[in-house]
């Protein structure tokens, strides 16, 4: 019996995993209000773009360190942007009393 594509193992899973990391990303950039979702979407973009060069690095890649050192990289930019972030949404928070990206629209405090 022949499988179809989605459950074969191949590049096309990997890459349509991928996608949805990413626009789940860009739809929760868009839509959310508070600072702590923005983050939240903003790792999921980060993850589905480690997820496609971990993907072409297995099935494309002729060196397979390429693919895993820029996933670190990757990594490392996340975690920096998650402390930064976090830092950022609690000085917001001490200075307006809210982490409501749309009720914070004056920054000179």
């Amino acid at each position: 019996m022949h499988m179809p594509f989605c459950f074969s193992g191949s590049l096309h899973i990997y890459l349509l995993t991928a996608i949805m990391l990413f626009v789940m990303g860009i739809f929760g950039m868009i839509y959310r209000r508070s600072f702590i979702g923005m983050l939240i979407s903003v790792e999921l973009i980060l993850n589905g773009a480690a997820l496609n060069f971990m993907a072409f690095n297995k099935f494309l890649a002729p060196d397979p360190s390429v693919g895993q050192i820029i996933t670190l990289i990757i990594m490392g930019i996340a975690a920096a942007e998650a402390a930064i972030g976090l830092s950022m949404a609690i000085a917001v928070y001490r200075s307006y009393k809210t982490i409501d990206a749309e009720a914070v629209n004056d920054l000179s405090k």
